[in-house]
C-alpha cells in the first residue's frame, strides 16, 4: 500500500525578505511551535487516552509513541538520561558539526543565517544512501532555543515557507526539499543534575512513500536516541557551562 502526501507542486518561486522581517516571522511561527512541544512533554498528560498518543514502544526507560496530525503522524519519543544535565545535553544535541555521529543519514548540516544568539536558520541534507523516508532530501529550518521560568529547555525546529526558504537557499536539483513541521527538543532539569529529554518530531517528506516507511520512523527515532545517548555520556561537560 502506498500514501500519497499532499505536498505541493515544486516551488519555483522564492521570497527575498528582510532580516528583520525573517526574523519577526520565525517568533511568530516558533510561539506554537513551542507550545507543542511542552504539551507533549507534560507528564501529567503522558497516557491519557484523550491526548491522542498511541505507546510504539516501551523498553529499557525509553518510550516512542505517535499521534495521528492529519494525513501525517507525529512521532514522539522520552527517555530519562542519569547523571546528565539539560545544557550537556543540549551542547551535545545542538552541535550540528558533530550530527552525523548520530544520525547516520545526514549528510549535511550547515548554518546559513544566524538571526540571534538564540535563533538560526539551518540546511539540513540526507543523501543517496540515507534510508527511504530521508533519501535525496533537504530541510530549510528554523531552530529556536528557549529557556522556560523553571529551567526546562526547548529547541523549536521547523521547515520555513518554500518561497522562503528557496530565496535563502535555492534548491538543489538532485534534491527534494521536505518539511519538518512542529519538531524539537524538551529537555526537562531533575534531581541528581539528571534529565528527562522528550523528543518530538513531524516529517512530510514531500513524495510517494510506502506507508510503511512513514509508519516506521520510530525505527529511526530508536536509533537516534542510543546514538545520542552515548554521544553525551561521552562528553562531560562543566556544570558551569
Amino acid at each position: 500500500m502506498y500514501l500519497e502526501m499532499s505536498s505541493p507542486a515544486p516551488c519555483t518561486r522564492s521570497w527575498s525578505i528582510s532580516e528583520d522581517s525573517l526574523r519577526r516571522y520565525v517568533y511568530f511561527a516558533s510561539e506554537s511551535c513551542i507550545q507543542e512541544l511542552l504539551s507533549a512533554s507534560d507528564t501529567t498528560r503522558v497516557g491519557n487516552s484523550n491526548d491522542g498518543w498511541k505507546v510504539l514502544t516501551l523498553d529499557n526507560g525509553v518510550e516512542i509513541s505517535k499521534r495521528r496530525s492529519g494525513s501525517l503522524h507525529t512521532f514522539r519519543s522520552r527517555w530519562l538520561l542519569r547523571s546528565v544535565s539539560p545544557e550537556q545535553f543540549i551542547t551535545v544535541a545542538n552541535a550540528i558539526d558533530a550530527a552525523k555521529q548520530w544520525d547516520s543519514d545526514l549528510v549535511e548540516a550547515k548554518y546559513i543565517k544566524d538571526l540571534e544568539d538564540n535563533l538560526s536558520i539551518i540546511r539540513l541534507r540526507f543523501g543517496e544512501s540515507s534510508k527511504p523516508l530521508f533519501r535525496n532530501r533537504e530541510f530549510i529550518v528554523y531552530e529556536r532555543r528557549e529557556t522556560m521560568d523553571d529551567g526546562t529547555l526547548v529547541v523549536a525546529v521547523a521547515s520555513l515557507p518554500k518561497e522562503i526558504a528557496a530565496g535563502l537557499h535555492p534548491k538543489q536539483n538532485n534534491a527534494i526539499r521536505a518539511l519538518l513541521l512542529q519538531s524539537g527538543w524538551v529537555v526537562e532539569k531533575l534531581e541528581d543534575d539528571s534529565c528527562m529529554v522528550t523528543y518530538v518530531i513531524q516529517l512530510d517528506p514531500a513524495g510517494w512513500l510506502p506507508k510503511c516507511f512513514v509508519n516506521r520512523l520510530n525505527t529511526k527515532l530508536v536509533m537516534i536516541i542510543e546514538n545520542l545517548r552515548k554521544q553525551v555520556q561521552a562528553c562531560p561537560i562543566n556544570g558551569d557551562v
